[in-house]
């Protein structure tokens, strides 16, 4: 099973990303609160952008426009590593988990 890792800026905090897990779900497994809410890709409120890397997602069209999937934004509660990443992520904080 492929993992990666993923660098949340601009805290610089690291965590693991096992296959098949969103990157939401491995941020807050390693303490890393991510802003959220629908967790299923439509809200937006998980939005951030990949500085390094690549992303795959779980369903077929993320809430993203084709610019924005081109600029590197992306929605980690649906969104699947496929390399090691670099998150640019300002609202993220450290929970101590």
């Amino acid at each position: 099973m492929n993992t990666y890792w993923m660098t949340v800026q601009p805290g610089g905090w690291r965590c693991e990303v096992a296959a098949g897990v969103s990157l939401l779900a491995a941020a807050e497994a390693a303490g890393i609160a991510l802003p959220s809410s629908c967790r299923n890709g439509t809200c937006r409120t998980c939005l951030c952008r990949v500085l390094q890397g690549e992303v795959a997602y779980r369903i077929d069209w993320p809430g993203l426009s084709a610019d924005e999937k081109r600029a590197g934004d992306v929605l980690p509660c649906v969104a699947l590593a496929r390399s090691d990443l670099v998150l640019l992520a300002p609202a993220a904080r450290r929970t101590g988990a």
